[in-house]
């Protein structure tokens, strides 16, 4: 029933060669950001790169065998591995499993490692959501039949993201949910019931949690609170600025040193602007833009709606993501803990990029040759 042309079986290299080179550079930048931190607080400066390297190694062997194995097997898969993202979810609340670091409790002890869930929920989420919309296509214009299910599974994720607390991830959940919504030909009054009904939500998280309103103020204006609430984002703005065009030269960043909060997460691309200049963010920008074609490429050649839902859910997860890091790294969003797809170092968000892209190479595989090369 699965069986290829042998002519047909034929992967994606620009899109692998993008998640490589993209993985590599992350690699190289988590090192020159985190080593002085690494050896000042653990006393070894390869602490976060010793851990970024075997997640990054298990993560690349894990593309590679799913872009082996057929995608379609994946529907087999949906809600096993749907029911177990909540379950882990769930773990994180148990007292002696779930893993507290700066008043969030979003991560699981897994030996010498830890794993955050929410990330591997994102995955699981999409695949649902490509599984479900697959079937359910006749029936996406009625709001009981077609969106309620889906809405229910959402809340339920978003229910167990959202008091870690990790408002970022949960609102991203939904976020994908409505795009999906959208494409999938939902009528336009319920999604602008969808809006009204999460605009207050969203307004209730931001202004019930004190942190996440003086974060909202220190991004409307961060000089009027230099040294608390704008500290962050004015530091990224300075790291950014001092790269000019070539920077200061790859591990000669000045702003990682214990003045740049979270520069080997969520703002690394303050430090590759500031040691690799335009000319490096540039080509980072370029190769996630090229990730991101491709994928899109692969949704709107792949057989059948499952394969262009799964494609589209993936390649989305990849890149709002990255809008949304960059985003607030240049100062253009409120500050949220959204890492940089790749690069920032998490070996849970690192794991599930790099399934998900062996997901889009498993589909591009069972392409044919004579569409791919309409690209």
């Amino acid at each position: 029933m699965f069986r290829l042309n042998k002519d047909s079986a034929h992967i994606d290299y620009i899109l692998l060669g993008c998640a490589l080179a993209l993985t590599t550079i992350g690699f190289i930048m988590v090192f020159s950001a985190s080593a002085v931190i690494a050896q000042q607080k653990m006393g070894d400066s390869l602490f976060f790169i010793k851990r970024q390297l075997l997640f990054g190694i298990f993560g690349i062997l894990t593309m590679l065998a799913l872009s082996q194995f057929d995608y379609r097997h994946l529907r087999g898969l949906t809600y096993p591995l749907l029911f177990t993202s909540i379950f882990l979810l769930i773990l994180t609340y148990v007292p002696g499993l779930g893993i507290r670091v700066g008043g969030a409790r979003r991560w699981l002890r897994a030996g010498p490692f830890t794993l955050q869930p929410s990330e591997f929920a994102k995955l699981c989420f999409i695949l649902y959501l490509a599984y479900y919309f697959s079937k359910k296509k006749d029936t996406i214009k009625e709001f009981k039949k077609g969106i309620l299910p889906v809405l229910l599974i959402a809340g339920i994720l978003a229910a167990l993201i959202y008091p870690q607390p990790d408002f970022g991830n949960a609102a991203f959940l939904c976020l994908i949910l409505i795009t999906f919504l959208f494409i999938a030909g939902a009528r336009l009054l319920h999604l602008a019931l969808l809006g009204s009904l999460a605009i207050p939500a969203v307004l209730y998280a931001i202004f019930h949690a004190g942190y996440r309103h003086k974060r909202l103020l220190a991004f409307l204006n961060p000089w009027k609170d230099p040294r608390h609430g704008g500290f962050q984002i004015i530091q990224s703005f300075l790291s950014l600025g001092s790269g000019q065009l070539f920077g200061r030269g790859l591990g000669n960043g000045q702003q990682k040193l214990f003045f740049l909060p979270a520069p080997h997460t969520d703002f690394i691309f303050s430090v590759i602007g500031e040691e690799l200049g335009f000319v490096g963010v540039s080509i980072l920008i370029i190769l996630f833009m090229l990730l991101i074609v491709r994928g899109f490429r692969i949704a709107y050649l792949a057989h059948g709606p499952y394969a262009s839902f799964l494609a589209l859910g993936v390649t989305l997860m990849i890149g709002i993501q990255t809008i949304i890091n960059l985003g607030v790294v240049l100062g253009l969003l409120p500050t949220k803990g959204i890492p940089l797809p790749f690069i920032s170092y998490g070996g849970s968000c690192l794991l599930t990029m790099l399934a998900g892209v062996g997901i889009l190479l498993s589909i591009s595989k069972r392409i044919d040759v004579k569409e791919k090369t309409q690209w």
